[in-house]
């Protein structure tokens, strides 16, 4: 039997620097910085007073009020995706059989601002356990894809994927898996994060993880120079249909690009910090490669994880030279966290999707922020498209994603022949 092909179909975004996959692509390009400060909560006492925010955004635009009500932000950031990506997918629910279309969300932290309320309002009371109904319902992992499928009535394969940072990248790989195996002919995929609350940026800040440079907020995600001093956080979702071929060529579905291959592993070394020789990222890389029969050689861009932290962006850039040799001076390399911030569990799927249309408009969008201060531990002689986006032919890209606790996940999207 022919080995089924997996190929994107439909794209949803909502992020800091756009609201739509054509506003977000158009930022992209043209090197937006999507920081500034924050407005979800007081941050007059933080150490970090800036984030990157999704903006001109109002949930009772979506919904209704009382919708609202039952959701978590980040389960309404991930419905809006989803329904741009169905959409834009063109999928008639009335021709297909729902049982083969299912949907895998991935998700870091999940309900945490409902988690937050709750607690502050339990403490603020006399000690009676009185609980808002919906706190588990809303706070869960699961909430986002289980709403999706409810929205839809899709009833193919259903649940969440948490890797940290990682989640969406293992959510989209294992929503390709379900397609592969013939579980599912349509799989909507994807992430979603909302972190941006007292307990979110308090808590990072306690671990020294995200940047503190408040007085230049649009220039504190600055990936690969030496004076980066941390990530800076970002909400929002990411969106995939992914299609088996034979079935989206047979409804006259367009296609962005083909997933050629997917690689997962883990660093085995500590809770938060890299594999200061990138052994974890190495093997990912190499996963991805073999899964999709691919040559080093094959690729053109990477997408790195590149989260502007002084000990990742070193590990990733020895990665990449122990996989990719002397290939890896004739590839684009560049990090999108530099304009869209770090969205956690929704990364993923955000530069997934930035890789897809790297593919298609053959540009690779830039890392920004970029001082011109060399860090002696990183290879300059390598094309990190500082600054300005470069059009290229770009016939394939990987996109890694890598998560706290060491988990690694890597995908590479092709142009669909």
């Amino acid at each position: 039997m022919r080995e089924k092909r997996v190929v994107v179909t439909g794209l949803g975004a909502l992020t800091p620097i756009g609201n739509d996959v054509p506003t977000f692509w158009e930022s992209l390009v043209n090197g937006v910085s999507g920081a500034g400060p924050i407005t979800h909560i007081d941050t007059s006492k933080f150490k970090t007073q800036f984030a990157c925010e999704v903006k001109n955004f109002n949930p009772q635009d979506h919904f209704d009020r009382k919708e609202v009500r039952k959701h978590d932000l980040f389960s309404i950031y991930a419905i809006v995706a989803a329904r741009q990506a169905v959409a834009d997918a063109n999928i008639d629910t009335e021709a297909e059989d729902l049982n083969k279309i299912g949907v895998i969300m991935g998700v870091g932290i999940g309900g945490i601002g409902t988690f937050e309320k709750e607690m502050e309002d339990f403490c603020a009371g006399d000690g009676t356990p009185r609980f808002n109904p919906f706190f588990i319902p809303k706070m869960i992992v699961d909430s986002a894809s289980g709403h999706i499928s409810m929205e839809y009535g899709f009833r193919g394969p259903n649940y969440a994927c948490v890797s940290a940072c990682a989640s969406s990248t293992s959510a989209i790989s294992v929503a390709y898996d379900q397609i592969k195996l013939g579980r599912a002919n349509i799989m909507i995929t994807g992430g979603a994060e909302a972190p941006i609350t007292k307990v979110g940026v308090g808590s990072f800040n306690s671990m020294h993880a995200i940047s503190t440079r408040n007085d230049s907020p649009e220039t504190a995600s600055r990936p690969f120079s030496k004076s980066r001093d941390g990530f800076v956080m970002g909400e929002g979702a990411g969106c995939l249909v992914l299609e088996e071929l034979e079935h989206a060529l047979a409804r006259g579905a367009k296609i962005y690009a083909e997933v050629a291959g997917i690689g997962a592993s883990a660093d085995a070394y500590h809770i938060t910090a890299p594999h200061p020789e990138g052994i974890g990222a190495i093997a990912v890389m190499k996963n991805a490669l073999d899964d999709a029969n691919m040559k080093p050689e094959d690729i053109d861009y990477i997408n790195v994880h590149g989260t502007s932290t002084p000990q990742g962006d070193i590990a990733e850039t020895k990665a990449i030279k122990e996989v990719f040799g002397e290939h890896a001076y004739k590839l684009n390399i560049s990090s999108t966290k530099s304009m869209t911030g770090h969205l956690l569990g929704a990364t993923g799927a955000v530069e997934a999707i930035a890789s897809i249309l790297a593919v298609k408009n053959d540009i690779v969008p830039p890392t920004i922020n970029f001082t011109g201060e060399e860090d002696e531990n990183i290879d300059y002689n390598l094309n990190f498209t500082f600054n300005k986006a470069q059009k290229r032919v770009v016939n394939a890209a990987l996109s890694n994603t890598f998560g706290f606790g060491g988990h690694n996940a890597s995908i590479i999207v092709k142009k669909y022949k």
